[in-house]
């Protein structure tokens, strides 16, 4: 417990900065995620071949890899910010290629009749999908989503790596005052076991409440 006890401050730094990567990233995957979606079932061609570039690019990029082009190539084209912000965006749009074919695959769980029958009452695409698809696509992914999301807080552990305070970079100065490394990681664990689980608490709450019934 001392190696705990003795570095609280050192711990609760790195958790809190895991926390806020993990809530940034997951609210711009989200918002990404949904337009990329729409994107990829819009009734514009260039719009779905804008969204199927983006997902498989992302898909197929090592994270790693990401977020070098992203804190080393965006300086390049004069945009300088904080190392945080850079990790946000990496995981955020890393993850929204992810989030894009889960609501994807949910869309295509809501019968071709339900946006048919929109359409004959006058509704454009945006209005079809806002209100008819997606809120019953929604029901379907509730699970899949929340487990991408646990993946995210998982992947956020590359960040410390590019000097963004997070959890997993707290070894780094246990490791040089001379705590052990085993009980250093342990507790690590511990903390992204919290993240993981509150984030999966969420979802089985959400999934009772809106849920497809089983």
């Amino acid at each position: 417990m001392d190696v705990l006890t003795e570095n609280f401050s050192l711990y609760g730094k790195g958790f809190l900065g895991t926390v806020e990567l993990t809530v940034y990233a997951s609210a711009l995957a989200l918002v990404l995620g949904f337009l990329m979606a729409s994107f990829r079932v819009a009734p514009v061609g260039s719009f779905r071949v804008l969204g199927t570039v983006w997902v498989t690019v992302l898909r197929n990029t090592p994270l790693t890899l990401l977020f070098f082009a992203v804190l080393l190539g965006l300086p390049r084209f004069g945009l300088v910010l904080p190392f945080q912000l850079f990790a946000v965006i990496a995981l955020g749009c890393y993850t929204s290629a992810f989030i894009c074919e889960v609501l994807r695959s949910g869309i295509n769980t809501v019968p071709r009749g339900q946006g048919e029958a929109a359409r004959s009452l006058g509704m454009n695409f945006g209005q079809t999908l806002s209100t008819v698809v997606l809120p019953q696509a929604f029901r379907s992914v509730i699970p899949p989503v929340g487990s991408t999301l646990i993946a995210l807080a998982k992947n956020s552990a590359i960040a410390g790596a590019f000097s963004v305070t997070e959890l997993l970079g707290t070894y780094k100065t246990l490791n040089e005052l001379g705590y052990s490394i085993i009980w250093s990681f342990i507790w690590i664990a511990v903390g992204y076991l919290i993240i993981t689980l509150t984030i999966s608490a969420v979802f089985n709450v959400m999934e009772k409440r809106w849920g497809v019934a089983r």
